[in-house]
């Protein structure tokens, strides 16, 4: 396969994530999947790192990869392979871009997982706090419903939504990292479809 062409695979691959990546940092601002006031949502949430890092920054290296495939740039003074080895060379920045977003997006993720959802501590339903800031409440399963008293099942919520946001970003940034070695073989060894169309 071109490096163009492998490039091509790892665009289609990162939009359905980013995507992915998206619903589920909206779905975080529905605490339990019910509505609650602004100031109740978790902090972490308003970080946007699906939205952002995931989202929005992986787009663009996604873009870059998916027009590698057909790319026809004349290159430099007419020379197509000069301008091919070009391409892939920037391609190697967009991933960096894509590595940084996601980057944001796990790291946001793990911050959020490690200090739990803010909840309802009380049974008068005033005082909301984040009681399992310290982390331990992962392999305390019991605690998630006596603790958290509302929203209802907001600790399986929040650690679902938040571990997804985690698994994809780390998906993300092996995807733009094999970019990276795979735009580094383009550019220094230019088309690797020799007998083949010339497409990079």
């Amino acid at each position: 396969m071109c490096s163009g062409g492998f490039a091509k695979c790892l665009g289609i691959s990162l939009i359905p994530l980013s995507i992915a990546c998206v619903l589920c940092n909206i779905l975080l601002f529905f605490p339990g999947g019910t509505s609650v006031e602004s100031e109740h949502i978790t902090n972490e949430v308003w970080y946007c790192g699906g939205i952002l890092g995931s989202g929005v920054l992986m787009i663009f290296p996604a873009l870059v990869f998916l027009g590698l495939k057909n790319n026809d740039c004349c290159g430099c003074c007419g020379n197509e392979s000069c301008g091919r080895r070009f391409a892939m060379l920037t391609s190697i920045l967009f991933a960096a871009v894509g590595v940084v977003g996601a980057s944001y997006s796990v790291i946001v993720s793990a911050v959020a997982i490690n200090h739990g959802p803010e909840c309802v501590v009380n049974n008068t339903g005033t005082q909301w706090d984040y009681p399992f800031s310290n982390g331990d409440y992962l392999s305390n399963t019991s605690s998630w419903t006596t603790v958290c008293l509302k929203p209802l099942s907001v600790v399986s919520w929040h650690l679902s939504l938040f571990c997804m946001l985690l698994v994809m970003g780390l998906i993300q940034m092996a995807l733009c990292a094999v970019q990276v070695v795979n735009g580094l073989l383009g550019c220094l060894c230019g088309d690797c479809c020799r007998g083949g169309d010339g497409a990079v």
